[in-house]
């Protein structure tokens, strides 16, 4: 397999990806967005904790699709996400579907 064989097949799949993200869409109320994944979700639930000064980030996913070309299953029924950065949750507006 040459390296114009592994780009074509990566960019073959992240196009399927993108087809599946637009169909899924519609099934889902919340965008989540962290440092290393990408979630549509139906519930979510972020608390802020702190310890000695540091702030971090304690995310409770449900009912979730992730966007991840190399993930075998993309729905997932919970996800524990503990994050440093930033995450970012957007509630979708119907008209966005």
């Amino acid at each position: 397999m040459t390296s114009e064989d592994l780009e074509r097949y990566e960019t073959d799949i992240e196009l399927a990806l993108y087809k599946e993200y637009r169909d899924v869409l519609p099934m889902f109320r919340f965008v989540v967005e962290t440092e290393r994944r990408f979630y549509l979700a139906n519930d979510v639930l972020m608390t802020p904790r702190s310890e000695g000064g540091r702030v971090w980030f304690d995310v409770d996913i449900s009912d979730a699709w992730v966007w991840d070309m190399y993930r075998p299953a993309r729905f997932v029924s919970k996800v524990r996400v503990v994050s440093f950065k930033d995450v970012n949750i957007e509630e979708l507006a119907k008209q966005d579907f």
